[in-house]
C-alpha cells in the first residue's frame, strides 16, 4: 500500500503499523533540519549585504571557513537547546510538541537569536585569531552583526508562517477530502490525497495530523485498490480506523 508519508517525511516518521507514534527524536530531527537551514539561509542573506564587494565564490568561501570554525555545529546546539528550554518553559512533559502554536512559542522565545550573535561574535574572532579571514572582513562582519541577527530572524519568522500556513492547508485538503467521499467522487479525493501528500512533506511531525493523514490514507488506499469503487464493508471500515 503506498504511504502517504513517504519520501522526505518518512524518514523521520516511525511507520510502525501499530502504534504510528511520533518521537521526540523525530521532531527535533525535523526542527534541526528545516530551521538550520533557515538560519543558514539568513546568514547567507545578510553576509551578501555586508560584503557587496565580494563575488559569490568569495562569500562561499568565507562562509565555509565559519562553518567549519563552529557555525554549523553552534548552529543545531542553538536549536536544540531552544527546544529543550522551550519544552521545560511550557511545561510539555512528554517532551512531544502538540501543535504548530508551541513550536512557534520555542523557537520564538527560545533563545536562537541572542545565540546567533553570540555564536556569530566566537565564530569570527576564532577565524580571525587563525588569519583564516582578515581582519577588515572580520570588522565588517562584526560591525554587521545586527543584520545577520535581523536577517535571521525574518527568515525564522517566514519559516514559522510556512508551517502555520502548512497547518491550515492539510486541514484544508481533509475536509475537502471528506466532503468528495461523502460525495463518492474519487477523482476529486484523488487529487484532495494528492495534495495532503505533498503538504506533509513540509511540515513538522505532529501526531494529530500524522493520525488524521493515516485515517485518510487506509481509507483512500481502501477504495483505490478497489477500482475506485465505494463497495466498504462495516468490517473494513472500522479496520481503516484502527491501523492509524
Amino acid at each position: 500500500m503506498e504511504n502517504i508519508l513517504d519520501k522526505s517525511v518518512e524518514k523521520q516518521i516511525d511507520n510502525n503499523i501499530e502504534t504510528n507514534d511520533i518521537t521526540i527524536e523525530e521532531q527535533k530531527s525535523f526542527l534541526e533540519t528545516t530551521f538550520g537551514k533557515t538560519i543558514n539561509a539568513g546568514i547567507d542573506i545578510a553576509m551578501k549585504a555586508l560584503l557587496p564587494d565580494f563575488i559569490e565564490d568569495q562569500i562561499i568561501e568565507v562562509k565555509d571557513v565559519l562553518l567549519s570554525e563552529g557555525l554549523k555545529d553552534g548552529i543545531k546546539t542553538l536549536i536544540d537547546s531552544a527546544v529543550d528550554l522551550g519544552k521545560s518553559t511550557l511545561g510539555i512533559f512528554t517532551g512531544k510538541f502538540e501543535n504548530i502554536s508551541q513550536v512557534e512559542t520555542v523557537v520564538k522565545n527560545g533563545g536562537i537569536l541572542d545565540g546567533i550573535s553570540d555564536l556569530v561574535d566566537k565564530v569570527i574572532d576564532k577565524a580571525a585569531s587563525k588569519d583564516l579571514i582578515n581582519n577588515t572582513v572580520a570588522k565588517l562582519l562584526k560591525k554587521g552583526k545586527e543584520t545577520i541577527v535581523k536577517t535571521v530572524n525574518d527568515n525564522i519568522e517566514k519559516s514559522i508562517t510556512n508551517q502555520i500556513e502548512a497547518v491550515e492547508k492539510v486541514n484544508e485538503y481533509s475536509e475537502k477530502w471528506n466532503t468528495y467521499y461523502n460525495e463518492k467522487n474519487f477523482d476529486k479525493m484523488d487529487k484532495e490525497y494528492n495534495k495532503i501528500k505533498n503538504k506533509l512533506e513540509e511540515l513538522v511531525p505532529l501526531e494529530n495530523i500524522i493520525k488524521k493523514a493515516r485515517e485518510i490514507e487506509n481509507l483512500h488506499m481502501l477504495i483505490k485498490n478497489k477500482g475506485g469503487k465505494f463497495e466498504i464493508s462495516n468490517e473494513e471500515l472500522e479496520l481503516s480506523k484502527v491501523l492509524v
